[in-house]
């Protein structure tokens, strides 16, 4: 037999974790970017709009130099003498060169028969005399070329310069005058200018990434927040709320966080709660079927009979509760009231009949209201009837049970009142919730088989009417009791006649 080769595949290499910059390292590096890409675009815009204007300003002095020249050589060496005064080309030169006022970075030379021959006084800084390539460009220059600008560029710098031919009749020379500005050393000063302007720049930036850090860490401290207590909350401890001492949108945020984690907890709460309570009322029942099926005597057709009628009892307790839990899970689905318009004094004489045949009492219509609204019946019928099944198991046999209904402005009610002991003042916001019973009710649990979900549905079918039900003792002269009262908006109001119980009515 061959031996069949295992081929162990090389464990893949664990992936390295990403790293992701914090909000707070994302929003500090976007204030950056943006302030430092404001920052070079006005300093780039200023650079370029300052150059321009220095070439103008070059441009414009260098033109000037030409019309100057133009205007001693029309008017002559004195102003007060004639042109015919300049006999030879040197002496123009020579004139114009002594005549030119020159500024900060301009110089100036005269040739004649191409080669140096006026050179600026000695205290000019600017010697054009020294850049030789700068001497050779312009002793080239033809001697009837045009008057232009010029830029030349040399190993020493760039200069912008006017060179103007001169000539004079009856001399048989040329002459040729050149005025120059160091162009190189006017950027040079407006680098050194944007060069400062760069270090504050910087040094600003970093006091805006300082105040940017401190403030934007103070905004973010709800989402620190949030993050801490996200991660010490558990399934079983919601009780973690995030401090909030602010009233900016982080802030709201913050309470808004808290509210829903609230409601979690008292989501959570209330299925703990259902879940111990339905789990508590389906084994109840399920353990004494199974007691009893385990002493069952098979020979003994009367013990066969009695565990039978105790298991179907017990079935049915359990198909009523899984009936309510099914109607309080769909209590909040939009379909589960289908309002429509409903006689409320027909409807009443209805809920009369149907209750009847739920115990041994007197059951009288106190008040009955002749107007239409628009609810849905079948709901109404249904709480209405719990609230009157809760009568008839707080009360005793042969005692009165009244029900009423009235319109009172824009509201119809549907009430109930019963000779019963009443609702203690500490359990009456309790009743309404789910398997939550008076301590009477307590008393009759096994007699009637009750698992505290009646009232909670009749407070379910109120809230999708959106209205309430409350409980409100009867007046002092007329009685023990409790009155169960249903408040519903009259939505589709069509008010007729009202035929009431005067003597009833005024009891309750």
């Amino acid at each position: 037999m061959r031996r069949r080769r295992r081929h162990h595949r090389a464990a893949p290499a664990p992936r390295r974790a990403r790293r992701h910059l914090t909000v707070r390292a994302r929003v500090l590096s976007a204030v950056l970017l943006l302030a430092a890409l404001a920052v070079l675009i006005a300093g780039a815009a200023a650079s370029a709009l300052q150059a321009q204007r220095t070439d103008a300003r070059i441009d414009d002095s260098l033109r000037r130099a030409v019309d100057i020249l133009r205007t001693d050589a029309a008017s002559g060496p004195q102003p007060e003498k004639a042109q015919a005064e300049f006999t030879t080309v040197e002496d123009l030169l020579h004139d114009a060169v002594q005549r030119r006022g020159l500024t900060e970075n301009e110089g100036v030379i005269a040739f004649l028969d191409g080669a140096p021959h006026w050179l600026a006084s000695s205290s000019v800084p600017l010697r054009l005399e020294a850049d030789a390539q700068l001497v050779r460009v312009l002793g080239a220059i033809p001697p009837g070329s045009s008057v232009e600008l010029r830029t030349v560029t040399t190993a020493v710098t760039q200069y912008r310069l006017v060179a103007i031919p001169v000539a004079v009749t009856g001399d048989p020379h040329t002459g040729l005058f050149v005025v120059a500005v160091d162009r190189g050393a006017e950027v040079a000063r407006l680098t050194a200018t944007y060069a400062t302007y760069a270090i504050v720049t910087i040094g600003s930036l970093l006091i805006i990434a300082v105040v940017a850090w401190l403030v934007v860490g103070r905004l973010l401290s709800p989402v620190r927040l949030l993050r801490d207590t996200a991660r010490q909350i558990t399934e079983s401890d919601l009780s973690e709320r995030i401090p909030v001492t602010g009233k900016d949108d982080l802030s709201d945020l913050a309470r808004t966080v808290n509210d829903m984690l609230d409601r979690l907890q008292s989501a959570f709460g209330s299925q703990r709660e259902l879940l111990d309570d339905v789990g508590h009322e389906l084994r109840t029942p399920l353990t004494i079927v199974r007691g009893h099926l385990e002493l069952l005597d098979p020979d003994d057709p009367d013990d066969v009979r009695a565990t039978q009628a105790l298991a179907l009892d017990e079935l049915d307790r359990m198909r009523r509760l899984v009936d309510d839990l099914v109607t309080l899970a769909t209590a909040d689905r939009p379909d589960f009231v289908r309002p429509a318009p409903t006689d409320v004094g027909r409807l009443t004489d209805d809920v009369l009949d149907k209750a009847r045949g739920l115990g041994r009492r007197r059951w009288q219509v106190a008040a009955r209201a002749d107007a239409t609204v628009n609810v849905d019946s079948q709901r109404i019928t249904q709480a209405w009837l719990q609230l009157l099944a809760n009568a008839v198991r707080f009360s005793a046999e042969g005692t009165t049970i009244r029900i009423g209904s009235e319109v009172t402005g824009e509201r119809v009610l549907f009430w109930v009142r019963d000779e019963g002991p009443g609702v203690p003042a500490g359990e009456v916001d309790a009743i309404f919730e789910r398997f939550q019973r008076g301590r009477a009710d307590r008393t009759r649990r096994r007699a009637d088989g009750g698992v505290g979900l009646g009232l909670p549905i009749v407070a379910a079918i109120a809230a999708a009417h959106h209205g309430t039900v409350r409980v409100e003792e009867p007046p002092p002269a007329s009685g023990t009791g409790a009155v169960f009262v249903l408040d519903l908006p009259a939505v589709g109001l069509a008010l007729g006649g009202r035929f009431t119980d005067i003597e009833l009515q005024e009891q309750i």
